[in-house]
């Protein structure tokens, strides 16, 4: 049971929110104005800066743009009364940063991030200046499902003020600070659908197989050409003599045969439209030789558990089937089963073989 609860989680945040456009996190924590000569007993507040105080605001990211390096817009308010004041000093920061989120095959996203920002001020004390800031943050996503997460990140802002030398302050000002919040991912992305095929669809991998040796013939005591097997090649040029009836042949009177492999997107049975594409040539291949019929095997990664992965194959599989009985295949020709993750052709160590392996392979037999 523990081992299904962790596959199930890991299936969902491996799909993670890379695989959607846009990511929203509404945070909170608090900051620590960490400048030498915080206390000014002066004026009655930090030098350059307001005291420690909570933050809330909100994180809002983009990855659409750009797979490597993704824009986000970080907005943070917070509210502090310092010693003499009448009213609590707003404090606005907005930022516009580049984030880089690090390769990952856990629920855990690490991610660092940079960028620049301004800084102002409502309700100012005599200290308060509006700025220019420039910021950095390191921090990581804990998945908890396919588009939410666990958001936990450290951030350091530089501010230098237009106070220095007025009030006995070099003028800068470093705030850190620690926030969490809920990281909602939406929108999406959609893999572009395969464009319409121009000519009529050809059989996908046609393999002929290679002809035994030809074994030289009398020359014929029928003048008359003759075409023995009825596959539509005559005797003279059939390099496959007998072929049975109810199998398509090559131009030497061979019987020929197809496969048909389909990939999948993660924790999905969906057939793609160029997978589509691919299913209706196979069917017309099965009608046109009816003496064949096919075992449609299903495959996945290792991702999620053994028993999940064993019901996903089998959906894979029966959806195929069902769309080639739509094309007009009997169904007593065909046969579905699933394979689960026990039948890689690719390492489940990187994305690109985990895409291999979500696939549909077809057995033909007479």
């Amino acid at each position: 049971m523990k081992k299904f609860a962790f596959s199930a989680l890991l299936a969902a945040t491996l799909l993670g929110a890379s695989d959607f456009n846009y990511e929203v996190t509404p945070v909170m924590g608090y900051l620590w104005n960490s400048t030498s000569n915080q206390v000014n007993s002066q004026n009655g507040g930090a030098t350059g800066g307001v005291q420690d105080h909570s933050v809330y605001g909100v994180e809002l990211q983009s990855n659409a743009i750009s797979d490597l390096i993704k824009p986000e817009l970080s907005i943070l308010h917070g509210r502090n009364r310092v010693n003499g004041a009448t009213d609590a000093t707003g404090v606005w920061s907005a930022m516009l940063n580049g984030v880089y989120e690090f390769e990952n095959s856990s629920v855990f996203t690490p991610f660092a991030k940079a960028g620049v920002g301004y800084e102002m001020y409502t309700n100012n004390h005599t200290n308060d200046y509006d700025g220019l800031l420039v910021d950095a943050g390191l921090g990581t996503k804990i998945g908890l499902t396919k588009n939410i997460a666990l958001k936990l990140e450290g951030l350091y802002m530089y501010k230098m003020n237009s106070n220095a030398g007025r009030d006995g302050s070099n003028g800068e000002v470093h705030n850190i600070a620690a926030l969490a919040g809920l990281n909602i991912a939406f929108g999406e992305k959609v893999q572009p659908a395969a464009p319409a095929p121009v000519a009529a669809p050809v059989v996908a991998e046609v393999v002929t197989p290679k002809p035994a040796p030809v074994v030289a013939k009398p020359a014929p005591v029928v003048a008359a050409p003759q075409d023995s097997d009825k596959d539509g090649v005559l005797d003279s040029a059939d390099k496959c003599p007998g072929t049975p009836a109810g199998f398509k042949v090559d131009a030497d009177g061979c019987p020929l045969k197809a496969t048909l492999h389909l990939n999948f997107s993660t924790d999905s049975n969906k057939v793609d439209a160029e997978g589509a594409v691919k299913v209706n040539a196979f069917a017309a291949f099965l009608k046109e030789s009816s003496a064949y019929k096919a075992t449609i095997v299903g495959h996945t990664d290792s991702t999620a558990s053994d028993a999940y992965n064993q019901k996903l194959s089998e959906k894979r599989a029966e959806k195929v089937k069902s769309m080639l009985i739509e094309q007009g295949v009997a169904a007593d020709r065909l046969s579905a089963k699933g394979e689960g993750e026990k039948m890689p052709i690719a390492s489940n160590k990187t994305k690109a073989g985990r895409a291999e392996n979500r696939r549909i392979d077809v057995d033909l037999c007479k």
